[in-house]
């Protein structure tokens, strides 16, 4: 795995977060490099104040701290841990962090960016590019070249203006836009959508998983959740939305629930949902952070979990794995764990080596998806 980043005579050394033994995964790819090529070919004057979107694990923005003053945007806990490190072990100059939460930052003179995945997310943050931007002000966007559709461009020309794109290289390509399109559109924050059959209704930030409908996994599990007084403390561990933490409250009164996730996005919309669908209460807690860093051990009786199966656009079972050892570790003894995953990925191999083959047992089953309990 390559972890040092070479050009223009300059090396930075890139890690992605948190920091493992026999990594195989790289912490920058070529749209990244792209998009620094392209930077240091426009000779920019020293001192720019330059606004980086959806950097991966802090590239682009350890790069550029060099010369600019540098504000990361990001939706992602990991990733501004991530910079951070990063930017720490290579002697970097110190760069301003926001949440996908807060408004753009007035004063641009460039702004960067990796289009993300999801188009309600990409939708929402060229909105508000063109609500802050000055017309002058370059947008310069890059993605793999087999992603940029024209459904993609036709985005950046309705809610941000006038829209270009370069040649392919190495397999990716940029896409160059200004901020003068006729008239801003607004766009809500939330996405409002019902489930009748758990009376909740559910707001969705834009880059929430699952956002418009209930996944198929969330929609099992939810038949599957634990009712009564048998819990005091839970953890809803990559809480999403907060459907599980929802669905946990209404079944459990007295239950304290802890919603996780590392997604700005995701955790504000659990706050919401808890506080919309069952009320405001000091039992609920919802926190951006990395799995379950820093949380007491031994400290709760349930944890629940709908485990991801990948990073940024690479897939991985690292993730899941953490997550099952970090929900050992602040489970009591005698407490549970209930995961739920597609059936393929074999968690329940995994929940036996840590847990031990006699402690883990499945809760259900259908055609696709598993619920197991492991328990401590």
């Amino acid at each position: 795995m390559k972890t040092d980043l070479t050009l223009y005579d300059r090396t930075l050394t890139l890690f992605r977060y948190p920091k493992r033994n026999n990594e195989t995964l790289q912490a920058w790819d070529a749209g990244d490099e792209y998009l620094i090529q392209h930077v240091e070919e426009m000779g920019l004057p020293q001192g720019q104040h330059i606004v980086v979107l959806n950097d991966n694990f802090g590239a682009l923005s350890c790069w550029l701290s060099d010369k600019h003053h540098v504000t990361m945007v990001s939706d992602s806990f990991i990733v501004q841990q991530a910079t951070q490190t990063n930017l720490a072990d290579n002697d970097c100059n110190p760069v301003s962090f926001a949440t996908s939460l807060e408004a753009i930052p007035a004063n641009v003179d460039l702004v960067i960016m990796q289009i993300p995945r999801n188009n309600r997310y990409l939708t929402w943050q060229l909105a508000q590019l063109r609500k802050t931007l000055p017309s002058h002000v370059p947008v310069i966007a890059v993605n793999k070249a087999k992603e940029i559709h024209s459904s993609t461009l036709k985005l950046f020309e309705k809610y941000l203006g006038e829209t270009k794109t370069s040649l392919a290289w190495k397999k990716h390509r940029l896409v160059l836009s200004q901020a003068n399109s006729p008239q801003a559109i607004e766009v809500e924050p939330f996405t409002v959508w019902s489930v009748d059959e758990h009376n909740m209704t559910l707001k969705n930030h834009a880059n929430v998983y699952s956002g418009e409908s209930l996944d198929q996994g969330a929609r099992f599990i939810l038949q599957n959740l634990p009712t009564g007084d048998t819990y005091k403390h839970a953890i809803d561990l990559g809480c999403g939305n907060g459907v599980l933490s929802v669905k946990l409250a209404q079944l459990n009164p007295k239950l304290n629930i802890t919603s996780v996730d590392e997604s700005f996005m995701a955790v504000e919309s659990a706050k919401q949902n808890l506080l919309d669908n069952v009320g405001n209460s000091e039992r609920f807690h919802c926190i951006a952070n990395n799995c379950l860093d820093g949380m007491p051990a031994a400290s709760y009786d349930l944890v629940v979990c709908n485990p991801p199966f990948h990073q940024q656009q690479a897939v991985t079972d690292h993730i899941a794995w953490q997550m099952f050892c970090d929900a050992k570790h602040v489970l009591s003894t005698g407490g549970q764990l209930l995961v739920i995953g597609n059936r393929h990925l074999g968690y329940d191999i995994k929940l036996k080596r840590l847990f031990g083959q006699s402690n883990v047992s499945v809760v259900s089953v259908n055609k696709k998806f598993v619920i197991l309990q492991a328990t401590k």
